[in-house]
């Protein structure tokens, strides 16, 4: 089975075992869980659902909003049925049990960033700030000031790594962008979008390619911190790869690549904009 199969396999597993409870909330039983990432013992399983908890609570999330003990009813071979305890996971949980189980398996890496690619366009979906936004231009500035604040995250992360010159952190963004791009680096990106040497990539993205760059930083920064990944070679592969998963879930639901979408007008003049509304609400 080829490794494209196999993604669309596991993809559809994923799918198929997602349950809607009374309050029509998304969840995962454990236990069917545990099957879909080859654990034939539970036991073995719940070591990595509470190092999955301790991840939770470290980052200061209420277990209760993710981890839900429930009791289900299983089928024996001889046919009864016996009720076993189980645990009620949420997407996040979920997100939270790939990352900390077994990496040598396959299916365990296509979990990871099938998991992460969902939680991050959800957490987006769901930001109430975002969603109160009803413009194109209102969208590009909420981005790319959260993308703004991630790069910073990202460059303290990198920088624990072993990028340390500003040459270097130059090399490690150019990675990213060529796994995201399609193998172009920013001067190729320039070209193609016709943009001055003088003009930022970023500044000129439009929401959609925006929200695909701060994926892109953010799986990034989170990758080389929970993996303790050292060495500016290991640090610019960890980036082009993030890029290029990133780049394959766009192509999987059939979105534009980023190197084809357009140009969009500088969000400097937005941001201008937007201050002068801001200095006008504060005289009134």
């Amino acid at each position: 089975m080829t490794k494209t199969v196999l993604k669309k396999a596991v993809d559809s597993i994923f799918e198929q075992i997602r349950k809607i409870d009374e309050n029509k909330n998304e969840y995962w039983s454990a236990r069917e869980f545990a099957k879909a990432l080859e654990y034939v013992d539970y036991r073995n399983f719940i070591h990595v659902i509470n190092r999955a908890k301790e991840a939770c609570l470290n980052s200061g999330i209420p277990l209760t909003n993710h981890f839900v003990d429930i009791n289900e009813m299983v089928l024996l071979g001889s046919g009864a049925e016996r009720q076993v305890d189980s645990i009620k996971l949420s997407r996040y949980a979920c997100y939270l049990i790939v990352q900390n189980a077994d990496p040598s398996k396959e299916v365990i890496a296509l979990g990871q960033t099938y998991f992460a690619v969902q939680t991050r366009l959800l957490e987006i979906k769901n930001m109430q700030e975002y969603n109160a936004l009803n413009s194109e231009d209102e969208k590009r500035l909420f981005l790319r000031n959260e993308l703004k604040r991630h790069n910073s995250q990202l460059a303290d992360a990198a920088h624990n790594a072993g990028v340390i010159d500003v040459i270097d952190y130059a090399i490690f963004q150019n990675f990213g962008y060529k796994g995201l791009y399609g193998g172009l680096d920013a001067k190729a990106i320039h070209n193609k979008k016709q943009l001055k040497k003088s003009q930022n990539i970023l500044d000129h993205m439009g929401s959609t390619e925006l929200a695909a760059n701060l994926f892109r930083a953010t799986q990034t920064e989170e990758k080389l911190r929970r993996e303790n990944i050292q060495g500016k070679q290991k640090a610019n592969q960890t980036h082009y790869e993030v890029g290029r998963k990133v780049r394959k879930t766009i192509e999987d639901i059939g979105g534009s690549m980023p190197e084809n979408l357009p140009a969009a007008e500088s969000i400097k003049k937005l941001e201008q904009k937007e201050n002068k509304k801001v200095i006008q609400s504060r005289k009134q």
